[in-house]
């Protein structure tokens, strides 16, 4: 890991206002920010290690746990919800036996919720791998992940 830190610092000159693009970049050298390589870059940024985990932990892109292979996010906004999003959720829980935030113990899969991809006329939206799905139902977001497995 300090391979990948000492890369990831070497394209920085150590501000405080580098510190989203760092995380981002340790994120893609390590796959996540484990608690170690968050207070390495606090030590390079000179900030206390409580200020690099409150961005860390505040925005949905920057990850502190190891992720899954592949990515499952769920729209829970207002046209989604009333559409079915709810038992979208429910059944890919059901299936994995996860709730939203975790990762399968084989960390194929991740399941998040997301507030709004603002595709409402498409809803119910479900994110898989970066690639948005509408119109979508519990049996054919299970038919999708199936191909995955």
């Amino acid at each position: 890991m300090q391979n990948e830190l000492q890369k990831v610092f070497s394209r920085y000159q150590g501000r405080r206002d580098e510190l989203i693009p760092i995380l981002q970049d340790i994120q893609d050298a390590l796959g996540y920010l484990p608690a170690e390589a968050m207070n390495a870059a606090a030590d390079f940024l000179k900030l206390p290690a409580s200020a690099v985990f409150g961005v860390a932990s505040f925005y949905d892109q920057l990850h502190t746990a190891p992720q899954g292979r592949h990515s499952v996010s769920v729209c829970e906004g207002t046209s989604c919800h009333i559409r079915g999003s709810a038992q979208i959720l429910r059944a890919i829980e059901k299936k994995f036996a996860l709730k939203p935030g975790q990762t399968t113990p084989d960390h194929m899969f991740t399941l998040e919720r997301v507030a709004c991809f603002g595709l409402c006329a498409m809803s119910p939206v479900v994110m898989v791998d970066g690639r948005l799905y509408g119109n979508m139902s519990p049996a054919k977001v299970l038919k999708l992940i199936e191909k995955l497995e």
